[in-house]
């Protein structure tokens, strides 16, 4: 299939070992499948398990990271491509650029941010990319609660829940990436 596939995730180490897992699941996936992984380019947290799953599966990396957090320790060289970028907004538009379906992982505000903003571009039809949330041990589940407020509450409208899909599993994420592609052919 091979899809360049962007993955937001948590840079913590200090996460629950359920994360890692799937993050790892994830990546060992995508390289089975031929997918390249576009991510922020760090070795730590999530995103540097999800890099080492696809290489060592075999497939491709690209990271993207600013010139200011390419640091020994934060920055996973290793990377069969880095961009190294001038800041956080031309690293984002960077990623978007080359990716072919967006995944969240469970993260914190920068994941949550990085993910919002391609599911309101998405929204006002700039983008049409399948959007996933990895809800790793209900990770989104308040996220969800969060966004069925603002649609009772109407700051969006009902048929918004089209722009996003909360995958229980790696294997979940990608069958609907795969659907949505051939819907959207």
């Amino acid at each position: 299939m091979g899809r360049s596939i962007c993955v937001y995730s948590s840079s913590s180490d200090l996460v629950a070992d359920c994360y890692f897992q799937a993050a790892r699941r994830l990546g060992e996936l995508m390289a089975c499948r031929g997918d390249t992984l576009i991510f922020g380019a760090g070795c730590i947290g999530l995103m540097g398990e999800a890099a080492r799953a696809v290489h060592a599966g075999g497939g491709r990396v690209v990271g993207v990271i600013p010139q200011y957090m390419r640091k020994e320790g934060i920055c996973y060289e290793e990377a069969d491509e880095l961009i190294v970028t001038k800041d956080l907004r031309e690293r984002k538009a960077v990623m978007e650029s080359l990716a072919d379906a967006f995944i969240a992982l469970p993260g914190g505000f920068g994941t949550l941010e990085e993910i919002l903003e391609i599911v309101t571009l998405k929204q006002l039809h700039i983008l049409d990319h399948p959007v996933v949330f990895l809800d790793t041990a209900g990770f989104y589940d308040p996220l969800k609660e969060l966004f069925d407020h603002i649609y009772r509450e109407c700051f969006a409208r009902e048929e918004s829940r089209s722009l996003y899909h909360f995958a229980p599993t790696p294997e979940d994420a990608l069958a609907y990436i795969d659907a949505y592609g051939e819907g959207h052919a």
